[in-house]
């Protein structure tokens, strides 16, 4: 039986390499990294830039209807998760957040292969299964 699970990739960057990636969407800052991501098709969302827009859509919807509302904004507000968040990065295949086990071995492979203290620190790779990821909190 083949399985379902999906699989995300997230990239940790210097605080440097954070600023460029998300001021330029092109990526030329990392020319190793620019490669990569064409040619998967894929981009990369900041954590904290992703956070705020999930506030900034509860907020113009009705933050009823965004459980997670709360935390994710007490979270974008927090200095210290702030830092950590602007430094992470989720990529995106073909627009989507998750994609198949083999698109996600070959990027990690890509990936992996750049992690230096001095950018790409660390390569993370998270999957659906509910029993592998934290759950949201209860309020």
């Amino acid at each position: 039986m083949e399985s379902t699970l999906q699989y995300q990739l997230r990239i940790t960057v210097s605080p440097e390499l954070a600023a460029a990636l998300r001021a330029d969407a092109t990526y030329a800052s990392h020319p190793a990294l620019q490669g990569v991501l064409r040619r998967h098709n894929a981009t990369l969302k900041c954590q904290f830039d992703a956070f705020a827009d999930y506030v900034s859509e509860a907020e113009r919807l009705g933050t009823e209807n965004y459980p997670l509302y709360e935390w994710t904004r007490q979270t974008i507000e927090n200095p210290e998760k702030k830092a950590k968040y602007l430094q992470s990065m989720t990529v995106y295949v073909n627009g989507d957040e998750v994609y198949s086990k083999e698109v996600a071995d070959s990027m990690e492979a890509e990936l992996l292969a750049l992690v230096s203290d001095e950018s790409i620190r660390r390569v993370s790779r998270f999957d659906t299964d509910p029993a592998n990821n934290p759950q949201p909190p209860a309020r």
